[in-house]
């Protein structure tokens, strides 16, 4: 049942977008960006994020009573490699507005305060998308979010990302962040140079050793930083995922789960319908549900 202090988020929520300017609401935001701080949004849509090896304007989409939250959901989304050919108009909820009204549906469903923060070079964020799971990428995201919090006064956060988003809040959680209530990783990709290797092989690719499928030379893989994990017997981190999924192996992301318990931490693998041909994308609700799995338990 919704409480009075929930619907009160939904208007505002509501009511925020809906003031939002044309030009701002509207506009469609930019992609692979190069980091300008003078072309960094003034306003609480973006931070300058500085980290060890570079900097960028990471744009961030909230809804819901940010500021001085006790804890506020923060989600970070999978690869968009399919939108890097598209100019900027064409792809779907590429606007301010769109990105607001998602975080809203989020935080009236959830009842409480949500934060998207879109990974570098998507989403009016500066960076390169082609370079994702580099550790810059990794850190630019953990620099945003400690903007973030300090902007808006947050408490604690609970993590929550799919595919690619998945992996970039488990290397926020190897980052030692002792802000981190919950996390809740979906489909996400572990082992990323054996990873690399099965899907290759299943598809007649040539063998390149050290390489991830993006790219990247040595990329940052959560599975090898787990010691830089804080222990907190608290923190629950979910690891959801389908034992058909081939884009990101299951047995690789129980590899992953497996190896957390074996640190100490306190984890949870499940296994949920997806749809296949690919059955990588999770059936029905289940990031509201683990989110509020997380709630319950008190984290």
């Amino acid at each position: 049942m919704m409480t009075c202090r929930t619907a009160l988020w939904a208007l505002c929520s509501l009511l925020f977008v809906l003031a939002l300017p044309c030009a701002v609401g509207a506009d469609a935001l930019s992609w692979s960006a190069p980091a300008d701080p003078k072309t960094c949004p003034v306003g609480d849509t973006s931070v300058w994020a500085e980290y060890e090896g570079g900097a960028d304007c990471i744009r961030y989409f909230w809804a819901g009573d940010l500021d001085d939250a006790p804890v506020a959901l923060v989600r970070l989304y999978g690869d968009r490699t399919r939108h890097l050919r598209s100019e900027p108009e064409e792809i779907p909820g590429n606007t301010v507005r769109d990105q607001h009204d998602h975080a809203a549906r989020w935080a009236v469903e959830l009842g409480m305060p949500v934060v998207v923060i879109a990974r570098p070079g998507t989403y009016g964020s500066s960076g390169d998308h082609r370079r994702r799971r580099s550790i810059e990428e990794f850190r630019a995201i953990d620099a945003a979010l400690d903007r973030i919090v300090e902007r808006h006064r947050i408490g604690s956060v609970i993590l929550s990302g799919h595919s690619g988003g998945a992996t970039a809040a488990a290397a926020l959680l190897t980052f030692g962040r002792k802000d981190v209530a919950c996390a809740i990783l979906t489909s996400g990709a572990f082992d990323l140079l054996e990873r690399a290797r099965l899907l290759r092989e299943h598809s007649g690719r040539v063998p390149r050793p050290g390489v991830d499928l993006t790219g990247v030379v040595g990329p940052y893989d959560p599975l090898d930083h787990i010691a830089g994990i804080v222990p907190n017997p608290d923190r629950l981190i979910l690891v959801i995922g389908n034992s058909r999924d081939s884009v990101t192996p299951f047995a690789l992301q129980r590899e992953f789960a497996n190896a957390l318990a074996a640190a100490g931490h306190n984890v949870r693998l499940m296994e949920h319908s997806a749809i296949g041909p690919r059955y990588h994308d999770l059936r029905g609700s289940i990031g509201y549900t683990a989110t509020r799995d997380c709630l319950a338990t008190g984290n």
